[in-house]
């Protein structure tokens, strides 16, 4: 199947009242991350859009999976998953948070972390609850909550600081609130949650009686010698937790779609069975090979943690030379620029295609991560690639600000 023909089905725009498809899918147009990846190839650009890694995957990991491969069983694992790879979960959380887990009866392995949140939602949820989403917020969230047949409800951290902000908090939440979902480290804005705003969290929860789905993917990926606290960790919230992990972002293979989900055998049981009737089960040889990854030696998470630190302050230094002004990055993959200076209109968008066609670098607009698509003064960078795709990317921006002569707007 041909690129072209992947792109036009994609770019196809079905209306909710179409008999071709379920209104909430049917409803949802090309992603921004398809979009402006696709527009990349299309003008030879460097994507830095995308949150994939370049040349980041651990030598252990990749060996694990061929002699996985080569040695079998390749049928159906159980449908938790492998035993070794559960294990190696549990021991990882204890190792890096002091989470104690039962790896036989709180530990779910799953075809990613995006299945994970899908298995949570169709399990915990019924129509017409309501779910408090941080914004700027990953897009399959509203989607698949919607799909599950409750209600998104956006709260919104804004620049500069991203605070959380308690009063607008607690004045989302209502009788019909379930859940709290709570990306921490926060893609795309690199926000670590710390002690104060995890307090609020911890005692609302408790308070109205609330669940609270961690996704914490880039767990991993904390910089600069910060701490990073899972909820789960916090005994208060130890039953109210539903903890999400991923070897994508944890070993950069985001092609294997390997996830897991940590939560109390109660949270655990119905969230396994919506797994059930989803995926079923995930590859063994990958999960075997994740299980390896997961018990690699310290070093190994924190040359991961440096080496993704000097990519990030390698962009940095490019983005601040020509002219944007840089946040700061204490986790994540991801750089976020703000280009209202360069941009008095404020249509981040526009923006992000104009930087692909004139200076051959593309980043993703921030707004795509609000439902009302208003916070339009930031672009978001990847700096997981390669030194070499770094190095020309910065190069493209300095050759661009000489070149165009964009100068900031006073």
């Amino acid at each position: 199947m041909s690129i072209k023909f992947i792109d036009t089905i994609l770019s196809l725009n079905l209306t909710q009242g179409t008999a071709l498809a379920n209104r909430i899918f049917g409803a949802q147009g090309t992603s921004i991350f398809e979009s402006m990846s696709r527009l990349a190839r299309e003008t030879g650009s460097l994507n830095l859009g995308q949150g994939f890694p370049e040349g980041l995957e651990p030598a252990e990991l990749i060996e694990a999976a061929v002699k996985a491969l080569r040695d079998g069983p390749h049928q159906y694992p159980p449908m938790f998953g492998l035993p070794e790879l559960r294990r190696a979960v549990a021991e990882n959380s204890r190792r890096f948070q002091g989470i104690e887990l039962d790896w036989e009866r709180e530990v779910l392995v799953t075809s990613g972390a995006t299945e994970a949140l899908a298995d949570t939602f169709l399990a915990l949820l019924n129509d017409g609850d309501e779910v408090i989403l941080f914004e700027p917020a990953y897009d399959a969230y509203a989607t698949l909550i919607r799909r599950a047949g409750a209600i998104p409800v956006p709260v919104r951290l804004s620049p500069p600081d991203w605070a959380l902000p308690r009063e607008a908090l607690e004045r989302a939440i209502t009788p019909r609130t379930r859940l709290i979902v709570v990306n921490n480290p926060m893609n795309p804005i690199g926000k670590v949650f710390d002690e104060a705003e995890r307090a609020i969290l911890a005692e609302l929860a408790e308070r109205h009686d609330l669940v609270i789905v961690a996704d914490e993917v880039y767990e991993h990926l904390v910089f600069d010698d910060r701490a990073f606290v899972s909820l789960l960790a916090i005994p208060e919230l130890r039953d109210r937790v539903v903890r999400i992990g991923s070897a994508g972002k944890t070993f950069s293979v985001t092609g294997w779609k390997v996830g897991y989900v940590s939560a109390s055998p109660e949270l655990l049981a119905p969230i396994s069975r919506a797994h059930q009737y989803v995926t079923f089960t995930t590859p063994p040889a990958l999960q075997a090979a994740v299980a390896a990854g997961l018990n690699l030696p310290d070093s190994y998470f924190e040359d991961l943690r440096r080496g993704l630190a000097a990519r990030r302050d390698a962009l940095f230094g490019g983005l601040l030379s020509a002219g944007f002004d840089v946040a700061d990055a204490p986790a994540t993959y991801f750089a976020i620029a703000d280009i209202s200076a360069f941009d008095p209109v404020g249509d981040d968008l526009s923006f992000c295609r104009r930087l692909t066609v004139e200076a051959k670098v593309t980043p993703v607009p921030v707004s795509a991560f609000y439902a009302e698509r208003d916070v339009t003064s930031h672009v978001r960078f990847c700096f997981a690639k390669s030194f070499e795709t770094l190095g020309e990317a910065v190069h493209r921006l300095a050759r661009w600000r000489d070149t165009h002569g964009w100068k900031k707007a006073s």
